[in-house]
């Protein structure tokens, strides 16, 4: 293995950046990584080989975080043991399924980069949700809800198997849908609950989901091993100086560049809509454009639609916090407001 390589360097760099804001937000590794690795041309630029190493490093990461949370006691077993049994499986079988489904090698790169396109404009999506399901609790009177809630088989279950085999396909979700997820099925859990319990089912999920790519695909060392290297470092960094840093508005760079980059990789992969010969950075640009210019209006009509003046309290950095709730003053303020 050539393991000392600029190209193995750059794999660090970007694992190192991507574990920074990982640590920082707690947005999933795997909706930034693996777009960063495809667009670095790494692994040949194939989308098999880096959702496998993209896994196995995220496996390592997000062992060492869910210990620290499963230490503090902030995961609910109970929860995360659902949602366990509906991704594991689907995590592993989905692969398969992909792979059975498209023979031809170069079918199953386009299948992919079109799946792992879709999946990070549905996790940029994912943010504006949240943001607008706490507006809508902050309207109704900013109780959360139940701390130790009722679970909810059913649903939760469904939630597993859907998340799984999202992850097992795309590596893209486990710490963004589910999450969202999540909130939408128990609004009283506190951030901290939240944040642990998407960890730990997060562990076997993409463990399961890693050793399916493995033993398809196999494992590129020369890829996973500097990813390693850089991610794990990275991740603690980002945790350690986590609460100096403003969170919410990295957060809104990252929405834009997950618009940015699913845009991308659907127009390279030749998404037949977007045009099959050549790749147009120019519709990319003009995608961050939107986002940063649009959202900012279409959320202002969401808040007005809630009786709320077009900007104001409750801000969105407020918002941005998974349980927010307010100060019965503040409450009250915003609601004569």
């Amino acid at each position: 293995m050539e393991l000392l390589t600029w190209t193995a360097l750059s794999v660090v760099v970007a694992g190192f950046v991507v574990g920074v804001v990982v640590g920082l937000t707690g947005m999933g590794g795997g909706a930034l990584m693996t777009p960063a690795l495809l667009f670095l041309g790494v692994g040949g630029g194939e989308a098999a080989t880096v959702v496998t190493a993209d896994l196995t490093a995220a496996a390592v990461y997000k062992t060492g975080g869910a210990a620290m949370h499963y230490k503090e006691g902030s995961p609910n077993l109970k929860l995360a043991g659902w949602l366990i049994l509906g991704s594991v499986p689907m995590a592993f079988i989905g692969p398969f399924l992909v792979k059975r489904l498209t023979t031809d090698p170069d079918q199953l790169d386009y299948v992919l980069k079109v799946a792992i396109g879709f999946a990070l404009l549905f996790a940029a999506l994912t943010y504006a949700l949240r943001l607008y399901i706490n507006l809508k609790r902050v309207r109704a009177g900013g109780d959360p809800g139940d701390p130790d809630p009722k679970i909810r088989p059913i649903p939760t279950l469904l939630v597993g198997v859907l998340g799984g085999l999202l992850v097992g396909v795309t590596s893209v979700g486990s710490g963004s849908v589910i999450m969202i997820a999540l909130l939408m099925l128990y609004p009283g859990l506190s951030a901290v609950k939240l944040v642990g319990t998407d960890l730990v089912q997060a562990v076997p999920l993409v463990l399961a989901a890693a050793i399916s790519n493995i033993a398809i695909h196999g494992l590129d060392w020369e890829l996973t091993i500097p990813l390693i290297v850089g991610s794990v470092p990275g991740t603690l960094l980002g945790a350690k100086i986590a609460p100096h840093v403003p969170q919410s508005l990295i957060r809104r760079g990252i929405v834009v560049v997950l618009a940015m980059s699913g845009e991308a990789l659907l127009d390279k992969s030749g998404w037949a809509p977007l045009g099959e010969d050549t790749y147009n950075p120019w519709l990319t640009v003009a995608t961050g454009l939107v986002v940063v210019v649009l959202l900012p209006v279409v959320w202002g009509v969401l808040r007005r639609r809630e009786g709320l003046p077009f900007r104001g309290l409750p801000t969105v950095s407020e918002l941005d916090t998974w349980n927010y709730a307010g100060s019965p003053e503040q409450r009250e303020r915003e609601k004569r407001e």
